[in-house]
């Protein structure tokens, strides 16, 4: 083993390395954890629906965040239980660790594609030029994912890593850059598919605002994962945050899933209410002032009741009923919904 390998883990700085790894690896658990309680509410949520695209999305998006946190495990496992005194193994990467990244970029990729066939989705009825750009750029930066893979599978021993680290910040850069136009090709969609009704323009302003959240929260992973392996190339640091990336995209899409019925529920429920209220179904107030005034009136004609009155005074206050033009909202939010 060389001393350059030797450098890379320093035996008085293992806090750096593989301490760093052990605290993404039980970070990226938990979030995994947090991904299967979102598969399962969701699946709860739409166990009547039968089995539609988003559910298979869901499934695959699953299966591959579950592999990935095998592979991890499986890497810290043999750098700190099996080979723990065998430095010549430390410094090697095992195959899981490159199968693992492999997997992580399948997952980001497949993210992408499906915030892209959400926008091809509201884009309907508009022009799909936006939608198309978007994907071909999505479809470069699988380009550029395949070549930091291509390099990685050509490294043995992490020193190696240094030498490739152009190709790294290429994906990165190329990740964090699909992460901004998703986020603001979705919020300029939206913010023009307005309707005008209260309730459903707040619900695309919260859509809104977490898309933009969840945009920045994974371009923030990024960037610090760059940043960190330019200032500190020497630690784990980086490859700690890169970890977590995986975990990171596949919950903000299974949280986006769930906000987008709960969110529906609770429209549906609002409007159901002031529908109601604004026509007379459950008003007591109202009926109470109507009693009293129903009865003034009955005292004042009785006063000076004339019998030819009568049918006068019964058809008086009868309005006709007009239909109630709710069908343009319906529409919007059942459009809305299908995305």
């Amino acid at each position: 083993m060389s001393s350059s390998d030797l450098g890379l883990i320093p035996q008085h700085d293992i806090g750096s390395t593989f301490g760093a790894l052990f605290i993404g690896v039980t970070t990226a658990a938990v979030l995994f954890g947090l991904s299967n309680v979102q598969a399962f509410i969701y699946f709860q949520t739409h166990r009547d629906t039968g089995m539609t695209f988003n559910k298979l999305a869901v499934i695959w998006l699953w299966t591959f965040d579950a592999l990935h946190t095998a592979l991890i495990v499986h890497c810290i496992y043999y750098y700190l239980v099996i080979n723990y005194t065998d430095f010549d193994a430390l410094v090697g990467i095992v195959w899981s660790f490159k199968l693992s990244i492999a997997i992580e970029f399948v997952l980001i990729y497949s993210v992408h594609l499906l915030y892209v066939y959400r926008i091809w989705t509201i884009s309907k009825g508009k022009s799909r030029i936006l939608s198309i750009t978007v994907g071909m750029i999505i479809i470069l930066r699988s380009g550029v994912a395949a070549v930091f893979i291509w390099a990685l599978y050509q490294c043995h021993v992490f020193p190696d890593l240094i030498k490739f680290e152009w190709a790294m910040y290429l994906s990165l850069g190329t990740i964090t850059f699909a992460d901004i136009v998703i986020a603001s090709t979705l919020c300029y969609l939206l913010a023009t598919s307005r309707t005008g009704f209260s309730s459903t323009d707040s619900f695309i302003t919260k859509l809104m605002a977490y898309i933009i959240n969840t945009g920045c929260l994974t371009s923030v992973c990024s960037i610090a994962t760059i940043i960190t392996c330019a200032v500190m190339p020497n630690s784990f640091i980086f490859i700690t945050i890169d970890f977590l990336l995986a975990k990171v995209y596949v919950n903000s899409f299974l949280a986006l899933l769930n906000a987008r019925h709960y969110g529906q529920v609770n429209t549906d429920t609002n409007n159901s209410y002031s529908f109601h209220n604004r026509h007379g179904v459950h008003r007591p107030e109202l009926h109470i002032r109507a009693s009293e005034d129903e009865e003034l009136r009955a005292s004042q004609r009785d006063v000076s009741k004339h019998p030819d009155d009568e049918a006068i005074d019964s058809s008086r206050f009868v309005k006709p009923q007009q239909p109630i033009a709710v069908t343009t909202e319906t529409t919007e939010i059942n459009s809305f919904s299908s995305v």
